[in-house]
């Protein structure tokens, strides 16, 4: 999963990620309809993987489902013919009294939604973009006016003074904190460590749980988790796109703890192991589970790094032969540019939709999304590509935020918010169940 404050910037190429197959339990000989009907879905997902490797993010079951997908290569009518069985009969079970049962039932539902509008998507149509986000995450972007994004813009222009066009302005202040090459293992490792080490005073996971760091190059994101399955992830890094001092913080969350690593590993232990739902062995990227993920994922920057101004300014900016004293003004930046984020999904429906033309939606980009002429080709490569899936950060961000604090109550405490949202993380919840 991308960095969120790249995700204007870059596509994720997403393949099938196979390692520790087996690991999980043979699914049971005698199967309940919901668990018959997990089954089917898996082998469905994996089935649209072979028309389109991105659809299968991860997955961790039973190896001989995924060799079955690629010796058959069902035909996207035929897989749209069986999802729509499998939805029927996941329909005909009543609803169940447990709650969480409850919860698996609708998630099947939805996530088998999803899969019939990708089948469709694949086989030529066009959706809308907010027809497109609601049926593939169960969710539709805030409309912002540009009014929204100029004020945004006065505030960048008061902070970062002088002369050349703010874009510019803003790019030559932001390479002052790029981390130098030789200091980039030792920060990003700190980091990893420190959130991990915080996250752990709030959850238990497996003793075996681990992830291996790599740095990489020639890849269209700029951060990726590959998780294996039995709690371990590849952290994947991508040296070639800028590496701002507050990437580090950024990965370390959203890509390990309380991110990616965690919202996986959670997921394995208490459904797919304790409950034996096979339907969580698997991760369709274009599906309602993209939101809970990367909105998750972006939250947990802020749960695990409340202080991200100090930390950054008394332990990786030294780190990184950076001056602390600049940490404040910089952190207030980064705080700005998050704020246009909604910016990409502004130009990505008015695009998407017809309503601009490619040059328009990349001057728009350039303009409000603080993009140089490079970078803002590149998102509109990135929209043409992976169209409204930039919703799953700063919508998901703030559905789980407000989720959060919902739930929490007026007033909670930091290990009460914790608790609500590592019960999310744990459970088979859909964005709608957020609201």
């Amino acid at each position: 999963m991308r960095l969120p404050f790249l995700t204007a910037l870059v596509l994720a190429s997403v393949m099938l990620a196979c390692a520790t197959r087996g690991s999980t339990p043979a699914p049971s000989k005698h199967l309940s309809p919901l668990d018959s009907a997990a089954e089917q879905y898996v082998k469905l997902v994996l089935a649209l993987g072979q028309h389109d490797e991105r659809d299968v993010d991860a997955y961790y079951g039973p190896e001989e489902w995924a060799r079955e997908a690629r010796a058959a290569r069902l035909p996207l009518t035929e897989i749209g013919q069986r999802a729509a069985a499998v939805a029927k009969a996941v329909e005909a079970v009543p609803v169940p009294g447990d709650a969480l049962v409850a919860m698996r039932r609708r998630f099947l539902l939805t996530q088998l939604f999803a899969l019939s509008t990708r089948v469709r998507m694949l086989s030529g149509e066009q959706l809308t973009f907010d027809d497109e986000s609601q049926a593939l995450y169960d969710a539709r972007a805030p409309h912002y006016p540009e009014s929204e994004f100029e004020d945004v813009l006065a505030q960048l222009d008061r902070l970062v003074p002088g002369p050349g066009p703010l874009s510019e302005r803003v790019e030559r202040f932001r390479q002052r904190f790029v981390i130098p090459a030789d200091k980039r293992e030792a920060v990003y490792r700190a980091a990893i460590d420190e959130a991990r080490r915080r996250t752990l005073q709030h959850v238990v996971l497996p003793a075996h749980e681990r992830f291996t760091l790599e740095f990489v190059t020639d890849k269209p994101w700029g951060a990726y988790n590959w998780f294996k399955g039995n709690a371990t992830s590849v952290i994947q890094i991508n040296t070639e796109l800028p590496e701002v001092i507050r990437r580090a913080i950024l990965t370390a969350a959203h890509e390990g703890y309380p991110g990616h690593h965690v919202y996986n590993s959670l997921l394995e232990q208490h459904l797919v192991r304790e409950r034996g739902w096979v339907e969580f062995t698997v991760y369709p990227l274009f599906s309602p589970m993209s939101l809970i993920a990367e909105g998750s994922a972006d939250h947990g920057v802020e749960l695990v790094f409340p202080d991200a101004e100090a930390y950054m300014r008394d332990t990786l900016f030294p780190l990184a032969g950076l001056d602390p004293k600049q940490a404040g003004t910089y952190m207030r930046l980064e705080a700005l540019l998050e704020k246009l984020s909604y910016a990409n999904n502004e130009v990505s429906r008015a695009y998407l939709d017809g309503r601009v033309s490619r040059e328009a939606a990349r001057d728009w980009l350039m303009r409000y999304a603080m993009l140089s002429s490079e970078h803002a080709e590149l998102s509109v490569k990135s929209i043409e590509a992976s169209r409204s899936y930039a919703i799953n950060y700063n919508v998901g961000r703030d559905l789980v935020k407000q989720y959060v604090e919902r739930r929490a109550g007026p007033g909670a405490t930091q290990e009460r918010r914790w608790e609500v949202f590592l019960d999310l993380l744990a459970s088979p919840r859909l964005p709608s169940d957020l609201r």
